[in-house]
């Protein structure tokens, strides 16, 4: 949800302004990286006092806790205000580290394609063919160590059950 400027102006002091301001599109585009990287770190800073504030006036005005000054808060919506515009200025620097992101992404990506580019046209240039790899003498056959049985399966099982039950016979006779 989008506030005024007047509300903002309303919920911030002069400092958190002027932190705010830097996060709007003219001048957020200007800032280098190690300077919004120390702003995200300072508007994080103010949105959780300001959350933290906004929690301990909503315990006094239930009465969950003491008052911080004389009398117990009556409201929170202007601390709470205070947070989703700090919130907001917060989300805003996120999206702009996230757009930063992509495009070195995408400048990292395009610089690789365009050296590829440049390989294999220099590759092209030499006379060298594209796949170098190839079969000297082709595939050489193999033949198995170990030999192949010519008794079929289901016949060895048989013999090796009987022999079993022969064995068996053996020995309760004894």
């Amino acid at each position: 949800m989008g506030f005024t400027r007047k509300e903002e102006e309303r919920a911030l002091d002069v400092d958190e302004r002027q932190v705010v301001s830097q996060t709007r599109h003219p001048a957020i585009q200007g800032l280098p990286d190690e300077a919004l990287d120390k702003l995200v770190r300072r508007l994080r800073d103010m949105r959780d006092r300001a959350k933290s504030q906004a929690n301990q006036q909503r315990r006094e005005m239930r009465g969950k806790s003491d008052p911080k000054g004389a009398a117990p808060k009556r409201s929170d919506a202007g601390t709470r205000l205070k947070a989703s515009v700090l919130s907001l200025s917060l989300k805003r620097l996120n999206a702009e580290i996230q757009r930063r992101a992509s495009m070195s992404r995408n400048h990292s990506l395009a610089e690789n394609a365009r050296h590829a580019l440049e390989l294999k046209l220099r590759a092209k240039k030499n006379n060298i063919p594209f796949n170098t790899r190839h079969a000297n003498q082709g595939m050489r056959d193999i033949p198995d160590k170990k030999v192949t049985s010519l008794v079929r399966p289901a016949e060895r099982g048989r013999l090796k059950k009987a022999a079993a039950v022969f064995q068996a016979r053996r020995d309760a006779s004894e």
